[in-house]
């Protein structure tokens, strides 16, 4: 399995982690364990916890982290399940977690994981090849135009979604829509040619609308945040990486919720809420990458980093 790995801003996540050797850390999204490596390289004893809902993750990550077994535990699960499996593994408080919310370079390069517009494969999209759920070639081929429409609108923000819901449905009715390519062909032609010339990747936004809707990636986020924190000790890191706005908004907004005092609407004399911050914010404004890991890393130039510490 030729698994590629690039791990996104590698430094600031590791400085933002504030690892101790004997603390207990989570890497929500192990992917090609890029980053658990180097978690793992700084445990003496302390215990990292990676989590990966694709199986080919975890057995390329099972690899890349066989020197440091004994301070590392793999589980193939969403991570939106790592706070109840963590209780259930007798996890009780941790000193850091990561979550890199970005899809692998793997699971894109791979054309028959149906992520690419690049490489050519059946329209799948799913994370977790297993799991019972739809998959992009089901959706395209069977939901409505509005439908269609509004998931390209509010998961990708294409401006041309309405011709490009109305063109998929148009060209399903002929022959079934059923690789990458074909989507990619149809989403181009609904687009001025001067887009297509002038975006980078003028397909990128419909699929990443349908890998989000596939995948459920914006569901439960910010409850998962929300508990994931709690498990926090004081002084604690909750480091996130964002790879688009919608996800960057959910985990903005999370850690200014959980950083303020009072949420009690403005024109309230006394605060009735009671609502007490639990993170300093250590990043102000989102860490991006620099430009000299933009230039040999494409896939770092939309990540965002945000990094908060428990109080």
């Amino acid at each position: 399995m030729d698994f590629k790995h690039i791990p996104v801003m590698l430094n600031e996540v590791i400085d933002g982690l504030n690892i101790k050797k004997d603390g207990v850390y989570v890497d929500c999204t192990v992917g090609g364990a890029g980053h658990s490596l180097e978690i793992a390289k700084r445990l003496k004893n302390g215990h990292l916890y990676c989590f990966d809902r694709d199986q080919e993750a975890i057995d390329k990550s099972t690899q890349v982290l066989q020197k440091y077994k004994s301070v590392v535990t793999l589980v193939k699960d969403n991570y939106k399940n790592a706070p109840h499996v963590l209780k259930e593994l007798g996890v009780q408080k941790i000193d850091g977690f990561l979550v890199d919310l970005g899809v692998s370079s793997h699971q894109i390069d791979e054309g028959k994981r149906g992520f690419s517009f690049v490489h050519d494969g059946p329209l799948d999209m799913r994370m977790d090849i297993a799991e019972n759920v739809p998959t992009a070639k089901e959706l395209v081929n069977t939901l409505s135009v509005q439908e269609l429409e509004r998931i390209f609108r509010e998961y990708g923000e294409e401006e041309f979604s309405k011709s490009i819901a109305k063109n998929i449905v148009k060209a399903r009715e002929e022959s079934e829509i059923s690789t990458t390519g074909q989507l990619k062909d149809i989403i181009e032609n609904s687009m001025p040619k001067k887009v297509v010339f002038s975006r980078s990747g003028a397909s990128k936004k419909v699929f990443q609308a349908l890998r989000i809707y596939v995948n459920k990636e914006l569901d439960g986020l910010d409850t998962f945040l929300t508990e994931m924190i709690s498990l926090l000790s004081a002084g604690g890191r909750a480091v996130v990486l964002t790879f688009h706005s919608l996800e960057d908004r959910i985990v903005k907004n999370a850690f200014k919720l959980e950083s303020t005092d009072c949420i009690c609407p403005p024109k309230t004399p006394v605060c009735i809420c009671h609502h007490k911050a639990r993170l300093r914010l250590v990043t102000r404004k989102p860490v991006v990458a620099t430009e000299t890991e933009q230039k040999a890393n494409s896939r770092s130039t939309s990540a965002k980093l945000r990094i908060a510490e428990r109080l």
